[in-house]
This record gives structure tokens, C-alpha cells and sequence, in this order.
């Protein structure tokens, strides 16, 4: 009896293995198909802007301005206008973005005043840019008299980015290891030099990725300058902070959207979206290649 019982068991064990297997590829299927079909939405879209922006590409459309209302010429005015204000965000953002990310994660206390910065930062990150536009036209167009110019532009994009800045740093501080701390204190080094020598060089990739994230999110950004200072069409480049300026992505909304002759302008709006597109995933891949090296070199994760 107890051979056959011990038969049946083994038979019931053995029999319950493929059905187990099965229900495993069905869940790896079930979860996997909502990302190919993303992954292949996103392909699909790159493809239709490449093959319609490609043949508008060529020195003369990156090195002239426009001209004929927009009808013909290139988008040099756009290129320089959109590398302005986001270098001016950056100067505005990063350094105020990671003291202040360096200081949430190793010197803040523990309270209540520090739990509900922290909530408000990360709140802030989500916020609509459209309504930092708004509040860039109240405190840097009207209050700090700054008129709608690319330096008013500038230091509302450096604010939209500055919560993600804080955000993105403070993870990347939390994320090294007590140890390193300690080990640095326990040889007589104070708290800023274990901070300095022990956390920050190893805090570096998560924080540089961060910050070039922020800066392709900014490449693309209209919202925020749609009111302090981008204009429609000017042939000349900013060469002054209190200038209007132009920029790719409202360039590329004005053509889709607000031009008279829609049809005509198209193969421009195409070029201008494909430019667009290459500085963005140029930033990520940047971000991507920079975290990779220096992640090599670092073996305390290993």
C-alpha cells in the first residue's frame, strides 16, 4: 500500500510540474506583449519621422535662418535659441538642484519640516510645465522686470527642472552605502570629507544621469517659454540675454499648427521634428554611455 501511495504522489508531483511551467509562459506572454506592442508603436513612429524628416536635412536647413514666412530656409535661428535657454537652465538648475540634494540626504534631520520638503519637491517634479510658464511670467517677465527674453526663459526652465535635479540626486547620495561613511569618520576624516572622498564619487553616475535627463526634457519643453520669451519668426540670432529667441519646439508647433500654408511648411515641420528628436535621444544616449563607463570603474556594487 504504501509503494502505490508513494506511486501516486510521485505521479500527482510530476504531473504538476508541466502545468506549473505552462502558467509561468502564459504570465511571461501576458506581461510581455503590453511592451512589445509599445516598443513597436515607438519604432513604427521613429521610422514615419525619419523617412519624412530625412529628406529635408542638410547643411544649408542647419545653417540658415528662415525665410519667406517660414516657406523656406533652415532652422539655425531654433537650434541656437533652444541651446541658449537650456544652457542658462542649467547653470541656474544644477548647482542649487544638487546642494540641495547633497544636503536632504546627509544633513537634513529627520523631522517633520524635512519629511514634508521632501513630499513638496517630489510633488513639484510632477507639476504641469505650463504652469511654471505662468509662474515665470509673474516672478522673472513682471517682477524681476526681466521682459520676455531668453534669460527669463532660461531661469523658468532651470525651475522646471530643479525639483527632478533634487529628486535625482538625493536617491543617488541615499543609494551608497553606509559603510562608506563610516569607514571614512572612523580614520578622523569629518563629515564632509567622508561625504566628499567617500559618497560623492560614487554618487556621480546616478546624479550625471539625472542631470542629462533633465536637459533632454528641457530640449523639448514649450510650455515654459511660451510666454517668457520665444517668438513666432526672426531671422536674427539672440545675441543679448533681454532678446526673443526661437526654438525648436515651438517652432515645430507653430509650423504644425499655426501657419497659413500648413501643407507647404510640412517637410520643414519634419526636419525640425527629426532635429529635435536626434538632440533628445543624443542627451540619453550620452546619459547612458557616461553611466556605463563610470559604472565599470566602480566595483563596490560587484
Amino acid at each position: 500500500m504504501r509503494t502505490d501511495e508513494r506511486g501516486r504522489q510521485h505521479l500527482s508531483v510530476a504531473g504538476a510540474i508541466p502545468r506549473r511551467r505552462f502558467t509561468s509562459n502564459i504570465g511571461f506572454v501576458f506581461l510581455a506583449i503590453p511592451l512589445f506592442v509599445f516598443i513597436a508603436f515607438i519604432l513604427l513612429l521613429v521610422f514615419y519621422l525619419v523617412r519624412n524628416g530625412a529628406p529635408v536635412l542638410s547643411w544649408k536647413f542647419l545653417s540658415h535662418a528662415p525665410n519667406a514666412g517660414m516657406t523656406e530656409g533652415g532652422i539655425l535661428p531654433c537650434i541656437v535659441g533652444t541651446a541658449l535657454v537650456t544652457l542658462i537652465s542649467l547653470v541656474f538648475s544644477v548647482p542649487v538642484g544638487v546642494c540641495s540634494g547633497i544636503y536632504l540626504a546627509e544633513y537634513a534631520p529627520n523631522n517633520l519640516l524635512t519629511k514634508m520638503i521632501r513630499s513638496s519637491v517630489r510633488s513639484l517634479a510632477g507639476v504641469p510645465s505650463i504652469v511654471y510658464g505662468l509662474f515665470g511670467v509673474a516672478l522673472f517677465v513682471n517682477a524681476m522686470r526681466l521682459g520676455m527674453s531668453v534669460l527669463a526663459s532660461g531661469l523658468t526652465l532651470g525651475l522646471v527642472n530643479l525639483p527632478w535635479i533634487i529628486a535625482t540626486c538625493e536617491e543617488a547620495v541615499t543609494a551608497i552605502p553606509g559603510s562608506f561613511r563610516e569607514g571614512a569618520l572612523a580614520l578622523g576624516s569629518t563629515k564632509w570629507e567622508a561625504i566628499r572622498r567617500n559618497v560623492l564619487p560614487y554618487a556621480f553616475p546616478g546624479i550625471l544621469t539625472g542631470v542629462l535627463l533633465a536637459v533632454a526634457r528641457t530640449v523639448g519643453e514649450t510650455a515654459p517659454i511660451l510666454f517668457t520669451g520665444v517668438t513666432y519668426y526672426t531671422k536674427q540670432l539672440p545675441t543679448a540675454l533681454s532678446h526673443k529667441f526661437m526654438a525648436l519646439p515651438y517652432h515645430l508647433f507653430a509650423l504644425a499648427t499655426q501657419h497659413d500654408q500648413i501643407a507647404k511648411v510640412r517637410p520643414i515641420a519634419f526636419g525640425t521634428a527629426l532635429v529635435l528628436l536626434i538632440f533628445v535621444l543624443g542627451f540619453d544616449a550620452v546619459a547612458f554611455i557616461i553611466r556605463l563607463r563610470i559604472s565599470r570603474t566602480n566595483t563596490w556594487q560587484v
